[in-house]
């Protein structure tokens, strides 16, 4: 489990394998950073928003190797990575600390193109939009999403048209590498998992109140029993 807050910004200095049968990946971390102070073998990191565990640790240059499967290079942007490539780090959130961003599993769920990037002030506002339009039932407005692993607040969302933004502040801006990216690049996205864990609830209430007869939309179904203890109470 993470934060989205990242902690450091490594460096990939080499990847080994292939997109069939996988690839290990070699971190470098800047001299004077504390990230791996504590860091032990099998220890979960995440990259770029991928939770991946610590396959072994470098001590000069500091860094780490991880093993990267298939099945992760197929749902995230992991495999466009090249050795130069910079991503954000972040070690798995312990019990006591502050939760200063939201929830975040390193479990991608899809990868998304920028479309837009325009300043806003000092600020930075950027526009994401996903292959699939079904993910965007669970992105909403002042909601949380995390953007290679960087918790973000979507500022606004366009079901129509298939896009949200958020809106990066000078100090992320320094700090995260979305802000490095233009318009045609990629993101690794992770929606709030509370948002999947409601409608897993609601599609088996809806289920269980639908048994024996052909489903109802759960509003209509209100609506219906609101008129009639209306009528009820006038009779």
């Amino acid at each position: 489990m993470f934060t989205g807050l990242v902690e450091e910004i490594g460096v990939v200095s080499a990847i080994e394998g292939n997109d069939e049968t996988g690839k290990t990946m070699t971190v470098i971390i800047p001299q004077a950073s504390v990230l791996l102070s504590d860091a032990q073998l099998g220890d979960s990191i995440s990259t770029n928003g991928v939770c991946l565990t610590i396959t072994s640790l470098l001590p000069s240059p500091p860094g780490f190797t991880v093993g990267v499967a298939p099945e992760t290079l197929r749902v995230s942007n992991l495999g466009t990575l090249t050795p130069g490539s910079r991503v954000n780090l972040e070690r798995a959130v312990r019990a006591d600390t502050r939760m200063g961003g939201h929830f975040v599993q390193g479990h991608v769920d899809f990868v998304a193109q920028i479309v837009d990037v325009r300043a806003d002030g000092n600020a930075r506002t950027m526009r994401f939009k996903p292959q699939d339009k079904e993910w965007l039932k669970y992105i909403v407005h002042k909601g949380f999403i995390a953007l290679d692993g960087t918790s973000l607040t979507i500022t606004q969302v366009n079901d129509d048209e298939g896009w949200w933004e958020i809106m990066l502040i000078e100090y992320t801006q320094e700090r995260v590498i979305l802000a490095e990216k233009g318009v045609g690049e990629s993101v690794n996205v992770e929606v709030d998992m509370m948002a999947k864990y409601a409608e897993k609830a609601m599609a088996g209430y809806l289920a269980k109140e639908s048994e024996g007869t052909a489903a109802v939309p759960l509003l209509e179904k209100l609506v219906k029993r609101i008129v009639d203890e209306r009528l009820q109470g006038k009779a």
